[in-house]
């Protein structure tokens, strides 16, 4: 996987005005026409989870992925409203009101242009692979779930024979994604599939549901809208909590999705300036009365699978969202939810990896807990709780099996001294683990602890050195410390009259404390 610290990267980045390429142009604008039309049903149904309007959502994702695709980290990727934060929403648009929520974004914002601006998208690289596999996962999961929602109509579920015809409908918009491309790549397919099936059903006059059951898109432009609550410590007390929530989630799955992109198109994007982006989108979103938003792996996945690499795709899809909203809306809305499903269902095809199943067998075994897990609790819970949580097991996992590696060979010099070479991290998990290795009451009087091939990693280190001097105090004995860096030496206390100093090389390492200057 490409770094994605952060730092500038060797590859040029791509800017509108640099796209001389007639065909790169070609595949931008016409990856950005089906971005668009595939972003229209989500906004609406991310909208009415959240208990807004639908033109809430869609102007949010007019808002999210203009600036995003202009001033991001990532040319190609796509963000807009997304279900990850539209159900953190919930609560406070019911409890509170829509205008909390308006206020909530642009904190939200404000959170996010923090974050960037003290460059920490490098933590991004903290997240191991097993995690990525398993927010692939499940988000291509939660997308393909996500679609039979649209299976209902009035909170029921549709008829057998609406089941058929939407089914029916589905499966030739699937077939064209896939089979259109083995007879020409001139345009997307999935903008194809479309058209043809949106032809199909109004040529015949089928009845299936359509883009305007989920309500009308028509509006005027976004108007300018301050939030109308009190600029009290009251109100930031009510929305702080959901803003950072709603941030983490919001940066979590945008560093991932851009994480994933650089891996697909083996270029590097740049996480602090995504951060960056992200959080001045959030902000002028909630400026103008929308529900924010962040990256989408679906519509991200689509515009590089169509082949866009430049900004121009983002910004095409901005545009044209904003135009069916003025323009087009009555067409817009008469394109059946069967054809827009089935570009979801091969998104979501295409987006899970599938090799991770057959590698579920070959890796080790909490890295398949990890992919599983991950993959389980996205599903079942929020991304951000599944991320953490891998990020968390995956790193106990790592200190257990380190604390298991700290090892020592003893052996008697020409003094009749015993020493004791120690070999492996020791750290807070190991700290038990070294304190078993010695025996003070069965040692010579002169003991020696070489610590050439260790590392002493912490403070939880200089405690268990500091506290097996006292045992050896204790038992009468002499302890010697061999190859301890200077920092460590300061900051033994019981040790220290025992500790042989001067004698011996030192290392060129420093510990991690917080005691240090």
């Amino acid at each position: 996987m490409p770094p994605t610290d952060g730092s500038s990267s060797a590859l040029p980045e791509i800017s509108l005005s640099k796209i001389s390429n007639p065909l790169a142009l070609k595949t931008d604008i016409l990856s950005g026409i089906t971005v668009a039309l595939a972003l229209v049903p989500e906004a609406i149904a991310f909208a009415l989870i959240a208990h807004v309007s639908p033109l809430t959502g869609l102007y949010a994702a007019f808002f999210i992925c203009l600036i995003t695709a202009l001033f991001g980290g990532r040319p190609g990727m796509i963000s807009g409203a997304t279900g990850a934060l539209a159900v953190v929403m919930v609560s406070l648009v019911v409890q509170h009101g829509v205008e909390y929520l308006f206020a909530s974004v642009v904190l939200m914002g404000l959170f996010q242009l923090l974050f960037g601006a003290f460059k920490l998208g490098k933590f991004i690289r903290m997240v191991p692979f097993p995690v990525m596999l398993g927010f692939v996962n499940g988000l291509a999961i939660v997308i393909f779930l996500a679609q039979f929602g649209h299976f209902k109509t009035g909170g029921a579920w549709m008829s057998v024979d609406q089941w058929l015809v939407m089914g029916g409908l589905i499966a030739l918009t699937v077939a064209i994604i896939y089979l259109l491309p083995k007879l020409t790549t001139a345009v997307p397919s999935a903008l194809v599939a479309i058209l043809a099936v949106a032809g199909i059903v109004a040529a015949t006059g089928i009845d299936t549901k359509t883009v305007g059951d989920m309500g009308s898109i028509a509006g005027g432009l976004p108007a300018f809208h301050v939030p109308q609550v009190p600029f009290t410590l009251e109100t930031f007390y009510i929305i702080a909590p959901y803003s950072l929530i709603l941030a983490a989630i919001g940066l979590i799955e945008s560093l991932l999705t851009l994480n994933l992109v650089d891996e697909i198109t083996g270029t590097r994007g740049q996480p602090n300036k995504e951060s960056l982006a992200q959080g001045a989108a959030n902000v002028v979103a909630g400026m103008f009365a929308t529900m924010g938003g962040c990256a989408m792996i679906g519509q991200s996945m689509i515009n590089i699978g169509n082949g866009a690499r430049h900004r121009l795709s983002g910004v095409v899809a901005a545009v044209f969202l904003l135009g069916f909203i003025l323009f087009l809306s009555r067409w817009i809305e008469m394109i059946p939810l069967a054809a827009l499903i089935g570009l979801m269902f091969v998104v979501a095809a295409k987006t899970f990896e599938w090799s991770s199943l057959q590698a579920l067998r070959r890796i080790p075994r909490q890295d398949a807990i990890i992919v599983v897990g991950v993959t389980v609790i996205t599903v079942l819970t929020d991304l951000a709780v599944a991320v953490l949580s891998g990020v968390v097991f995956a790193a106990l996992v790592f200190a257990w099996q380190h604390a298991r590696q700290i090892t020592v060979r003893t052996r008697i010099d020409d003094a009749g001294w015993k020493v004791y070479e120690l070999d492996g991290s020791l750290f807070f998990a190991s700290a038990a683990n070294f304190a078993d290795l010695f025996t003070p009451k069965d040692d010579p009087q002169h003991v020696v602890i070489e610590f050439g091939k260790a590392r002493v990693v912490d403070h939880s280190a200089i405690e268990a050195i500091d506290a097996l001097a006292t045992r050896y105090q204790h038992a009468g004995k002499v302890l010697h410390l061999r190859h301890l860096s200077p920092d460590c030496l300061e900051l033994l206390d019981n040790a220290k009259a025992i500790v042989e100093v001067n004698a011996f090389e030192d290392p060129h390492y420093h510990i991690a404390d917080n005691k240090l200057g």
